[in-house]
């Protein structure tokens, strides 16, 4: 186990666009970890709701500014680790909020081993009545830690596409990375999935990959039917590409429903007012997402030329999840 003395510098990498005032909880959180992190490096995109202003006031934050047209998910994370300077890089997003004040501490232990290249932490939908009482994270068990090694690219590449997604599970709202390891498997220019398409590179490269689901933020996003649709489309579709997995029809069953029921109007401490206002949500999200599934099915059985229409329709632009009530 590392010691304190040991600890290596952190950087952390938040790319940022009209974020207030969430991210001003996701500064302040990241200010009270009990590791100082050496940097905060905020990539702005364009905001016009003084979340530029705000960040360029706060002390050991810096902020750099891009034209909206230059963002992209994989292309302005690189941007993120080539201003860094620190061993470990910490990838977040501008409305997630550590739950810890050890989690950069927590994870960054995970590098006491040599051969590990990256620590993923989860996101969970906290207690809160502006979020989908639905997703409340209600732990069960004792989070544990999961470790992924492929001795090679022609190992990782004969898992099964079940093997190779749940592997690939990575998430830039949470995570944590060598710099050297990034410098030598940058992300990759898409919209899309680039720290999904990371972890892959990753596993094919001999590296390891540690999950520590206990290293937690909180993170919630607001979605309408078209967010929804849009979402669930790139999920199948990245998913399908990439590892060959397929997702089986959405089971939404009257004893899905019933569930629904209970957690919103019994298991949820929530102003009465806001219950039905959830109950609608979550029949609306579930009727996308198994709207969306049947349309990616569609397209796929007609064809490459179906995919692609499909393709630029609903993916090519990503979804942009609405602002919390």
């Amino acid at each position: 186990m590392l010691t304190r003395q040991d600890m290596p510098r952190i950087d952390v990498v938040i790319p940022v666009k009209n974020g207030m005032p969430e991210v001003r909880v996701c500064i302040e959180g990241l200010q009270r970890q009990t590791f100082r992190v050496n940097r905060i490096i905020a990539i702005d995109s364009g905001s016009t709701d003084g979340t530029d202003a705000y960040l360029a006031s706060q002390p050991g934050v810096e902020l750099h500014r891009i034209e909206p047209a230059r963002f992209n998910h994989g292309l302005t994370r690189n941007l993120g680790w080539h201003l860094s300077d620190a061993e470990l890089v910490f990838y977040t997003v501008q409305d997630a909020r550590a739950l810890a004040p050890d989690l950069l501490e927590s994870m960054a232990e995970g590098f006491a081993d040599s051969g590990v290249l990256g620590v993923c932490g989860q996101q969970v939908v906290c207690p809160d009545p502006r979020h989908n009482p639905v997703e409340w994270h209600r732990p069960v068990d004792p989070p544990r830690d999961r470790r992924y090694r492929m001795p090679d690219a022609a190992a990782f590449d004969g898992c099964t596409p079940q093997q190779q997604r749940d592997m690939c599970a990575w998430d830039n709202v949470v995570a944590m990375y060598r710099r050297e390891a990034l410098a030598s498997i940058p992300f990759r220019e898409v919209s899309y999935g680039e720290d999904m398409l990371w972890a892959a590179d990753a596993l094919r490269s001999g590296g390891t990959l540690l999950y520590r689901p206990a290293a937690q933020v909180c993170h919630f996003h607001l979605e309408d039917r078209q967010v929804v649709l849009r979402r669930t489309l790139s999920v199948l579709f990245f998913r399908h590409r990439h590892f060959g997995y397929r997702y089986p029809r959405p089971d939404f069953s009257v004893v899905d429903l019933a569930r629904i029921l209970r957690t919103v109007c019994f298991g949820a401490d929530i102003p009465l007012q806001r219950r039905y206002g959830w109950l609608r949500y979550n029949i609306t999200r579930r009727r996308a997402i198994r709207e969306a599934w049947e349309m990616f099915e569609e397209a796929l059985g007609a064809g490459d030329a179906a995919l692609a229409a499909l393709y630029r329709q609903w993916v090519e632009t990503p979804p942009v999840p609405l602002k919390q009530r």
